[in-house]
């Protein structure tokens, strides 16, 4: 679980990414603290230095970014930082409460009548003069600038702070308050929110940090697209995890937990993760599987088609001999490292060439593309196919640029086997570059243009007569960038294999992807009807342990009705729901006297009203007497 520290850290990958926009921020700082702002804003006397700083709608890492801006600028710019929510302002004596508090470090007191406590401020001191006098106490350095951290989102908190900004505007010598305001949409906002009367007293300046899918793109670049990374995702958790942080919140640190949680779910569910780890490590574990784990490994069904492919003989020494499965197994494990080394590059490299294809047949984005190679023959799919004829066609000066990026990419690739990749890319730009300019047109064949009206079927026609013509008489260009992409397409064929083809491939791989969507994306239906339908794993009570399609009468009244309504159909009777429920109840009990059933009926009568509040049923004006089922299928 190292892993866990070095490399997915979710403060640590937060902090990287909004690196640029958190240092814009400290320099904003650092500006106005020491005084330079009148050259280059020209600001007013009253108006107080504002950073608007835009961190988009993933709203759970805001807070997060906050902490990390509060930690920079306490170290490298002022000690004086003060973190103030909106709904925190009930009173404007209040807020300066809190503002002093974070300055002076110290708590306010409760009791105004306490006076032996000086390490305590009364809250009849919390006054705008006490913060002038705070200010008077630090006026030596020029750098003790008080940085004012708002984010708005509580109507009241936000009057609150139109007063705060007022009276601030009034002591601008007295208090250099600097302001930072976190805006989830557009700089709009901040005169929606504020009253010209207030946001003419700011003088703004916009700070931009990343959208959040180019975090996404980024975290991916960092951790699931590296190969020194030995933990690895499958196709489908990765389109969990996506479609989670896409389509629910936006969230790095809801996606980084996702992956967290999958590689505790790995290590915890997978015997054979002590083979997940660098590959020297590896190969030692290896040499020292225990018989058991030497079994699991035979058990695996990579290791099992590996199996199928070998000689007789070798099968026979890889089901019986332990030793040699472990001498095998280091050989595969070597295999696994080195397929991921030449994986990465060449997958890069594709999505370099194919990025800025029109209507991006292989994604727009480098995860698009990776999950369509892991999980089948990239080479027998359309829009393969579709992005090769878009590449048959690029201009020469295209065609370099894209394989100068593909250069650079293989550059930093540390197989022999991408080295030469390299040298043989270098040799077909030398080569391109080499042509003639007369020798690189587009083979078009060139004439008179005849104007005519004609049909659909009638251009077609002429259109592939043209190409079978242009086809016929390739000129040098034409058919040195035809074995261009044919060089491509055999790395293609070579390099970006599936990944569960690949023998162990088990030991790295994440493929649980519903067990990730269970624990991650939980939706409160699915959880009622669970609880209700298994009332025992919640309430861990021995006598609701009941056989497969039978009803505990100790069960809760709602687990009970809400059993017997699956076995309704689309009307239910009440009369006769009510019969099953009294049949349920009085299985274990004698003969019930009138008050016990009349208490029974109460509670029927409330079950059902519970279960109607849950949504499970409706009254409904076909029948008077019964209810409309809205849900179909039990857990």
């Amino acid at each position: 679980f190292l892993f866990l520290d070095k490399y997915i850290s979710s403060q640590a990958i937060q902090d990287q990414l909004n690196k640029k926009v958190l240092d814009s921020l400290a320099e904003f700082i650092k500006k106005h603290g020491l005084g330079c702002s009148s050259d280059v804003w020209r600001q007013r006397a009253s108006e107080i230095p504002t950073a608007a700083l835009m961190l988009g709608v993933n709203v759970p890492d805001h807070a997060m970014t906050f902490r990390s801006l509060c930690n920079l600028l306490q170290d490298s710019v002022t000690p004086f930082v003060v973190s103030v929510h909106a709904k925190e302002c009930a009173a404007v004596k209040l807020l300066i409460q809190k503002v002093l508090e974070q300055l002076m470090g110290r708590g306010v007191s409760v009791d105004e009548e306490q006076e032996d406590d000086t390490a305590l401020l009364q809250r009849t001191q919390c006054t705008i003069s006490a913060l002038c006098q705070l200010q008077d106490c630090y006026q030596g350095n020029a750098n003790n600038v008080a940085c004012l951290k708002l984010k708005s989102g509580y109507n009241h908190g936000l009057k609150i702070l139109n007063i705060f900004y007022f009276i601030n505007s009034r002591y601008t010598q007295e208090l250099p308050f600097i302001f930072i305001f976190g805006i989830a949409t557009s700089p709009s906002a901040i005169q929606h929110r504020l009253p010209h009367s207030v946001s003419s007293l700011l003088c703004i300046e916009v700070f931009h940090s990343l959208s959040c899918t180019q975090h996404l793109a980024s975290v991916f670049d960092k951790l699931i697209l590296k190969s020194q990374f030995p933990f690895k995702l499958s196709s489908r958790v990765i389109q969990v995890l996506v479609g989670i942080f896409l389509y629910h919140d936006f969230s790095v640190q809801n996606f980084v937990k996702g992956l967290q949680f999958s590689m505790l779910e790995h290590f915890n569910s997978q015997p054979l993760s002590v083979l997940c780890c660098q590959k020297q490590e590896a190969l030692l574990s290896a040499k020292t599987l225990s018989k058991q784990n030497v079994e699991r490994i035979r058990h695996l069904p990579s290791f099992m088609r590996y199996v199928e492919t070998q000689e007789p003989q070798e099968q026979v020494q890889l089901l019986t001999n332990d030793e040699h499965v472990k001498e095998v197994c280091q050989k595969l494990l070597k295999n696994l490292h080195k397929y991921h080394k030449n994986y990465y590059p060449i997958l890069q490299c594709l999505h370099s060439l194919t990025s800025s294809l029109p209507k991006f047949p292989l994604g727009k984005h480098i995860r698009e593309l990776h999950v369509s190679c892991i999980e089948k023959n990239l080479w027998e799919t359309e829009e393969y196919d579709s992005a090769l004829q878009l590449l048959r066609i690029l201009a020469k000066d295209e065609l370099v640029a894209a394989l100068r990026k593909c250069a650079e990419i293989l550059k930093s690739a540390s197989t022999k086997r991408m080295q030469n990749v390299l040298q043989q890319l270098e040799d077909f730009i030398g080569r391109l570059e080499a042509l003639e300019e007369g020798s690189s047109g587009n083979g078009i064949i060139s004439g008179k243009m005849e104007y005519q009206r004609t049909d659909l079927f009638q251009l077609q026609k002429t259109l592939l007569e043209k190409e079978s013509r242009r086809t016929k008489r390739m000129n040098p260009f034409e058919v040195l960038r035809s074995q261009v992409m044919e060089f491509i397409d055999s790395l293609v064929r070579e390099y970006l294999t599936p990944a569960e083809l690949q023998p162990l491939n088990e030991v790295c791989y994440y493929s649980s992807s519903g067990v990730l969507r269970q624990r991650l994306n939980v939706t409160p239906r699915t959880s009622i009807q669970a609880a209700l339908s298994h009332p025992f794993y919640y309430l861990q009570n021995e006598s609701l342990k009941t056989d497969t399609g039978t009803i505990s009468s100790a069960a809760p009244d709602l687990c009970i009705v809400f059993k017997l309504h699956l076995e309704c159909g689309r009307l239910i009777n009440l009369y006769d729901w009510l019969e099953a429920y009294v049949t349920v109840m009085s299985a274990a009990e004698d003969q019930d006297t009138d008050s016990e059933e009349l208490y029974k009926f109460a509670r029927f009568i409330q079950a059902v009203s519970e279960m109607e509040f849950l949504g499970f049923v409706k009254s409904t004006k076909q029948k008077t007497d019964h209810v409309a089922r809205l849900t179909w299928g039990g857990c």
